[in-house]
Formats: structure tokens, sequence, C-alpha cells
């Protein structure tokens, strides 16, 4: 799927569009008290969901949207060489515990080593996952 790359690398704000008209935007969040660890969220933006950008994966199109999502990480990690925290949180569906890891998580745990290289150490908890580097 294209990607639409951000004019400045630094706003680490990307979009796509899926073959079925979704459309996605990738965030990279820069935390205010440490500015090497990012936060990424992604999800739909379409007007038609309201805000409930997770019920997406019912269109068939996941693993294309994972392979999207892990080539825009990997841009975002060579524009930004210094960030050595990543973290992912695995917002689960209304009325499932944010403590026990949800099959969101399952599938980021999927893609996880996909992105980041043996240099990196991933530490689950529940539905957060946090990427370091070694």
């Amino acid at each position: 799927m294209p990607i639409e790359f951000p004019a400045i690398p630094s706003a680490g704000v990307y979009y796509f569009n899926t073959k079925s008209s979704l459309r996605y935007e990738v965030r990279f969040g820069r935390l205010q008290d440490n500015i090497l660890h990012t936060n990424i969220v992604f999800g739909v933006i379409n007007e038609e969901f309201e805000g409930e950008e997770y019920i997406t994966t019912n269109r068939g199109e996941v693993y294309q949207v994972m392979n999207t999502i892990v080539e825009i990480i990997k841009n975002y990690m060579t524009e930004h060489t210094k960030v050595n925290v990543y973290e992912f949180n695995a917002i689960g569906r209304e009325g499932e515990d944010e403590k026990i890891e949800n099959a969101r998580m399952c599938l980021y745990k999927r893609f996880l080593p996909k992105i980041f290289s043996q240099d990196w150490k991933f530490k689950i908890e529940g539905n957060i996952a946090l990427v370091t580097k070694s």
C-alpha cells in the first residue's frame, strides 16, 4: 500500500489507504520527559467509524495493514536513529481487562521481530509492549 510520508520527517505522522478504502494514520509521539522514548499509535481515521478505529481488522486486511505499519516504523527508525525506546499500546475492546494480553497484543508480538533486530529487547506487560535498545 502506498505510504504518505510527512513533509517534515520530525512531524512523525504517516498515512496510507487500504484496498477497501480505509484510511490509516500512524503517529509517533515523543514523551515530554524523554524525547528518546516514542509512543506509536495507529488506527483508522475514516469518519464512518466515529472514533471506533479498532473495528477494521474485520475486513481481512490485517496482514497488509501490519506489513505497511512495519515499513513505516522502519522508515521512522532510519530517520530517528537516537530513539532508544518504542512503546506500543494494544488498546482492547470494551470490557476487556487491560492487564491481560489481548488478541491485538498477540498480533503485535508476531510483527515486532519483523521491525526490530536482535539489538532490541521486548518487554510485554498486559497490553503494553516496550521495545528498548540493548
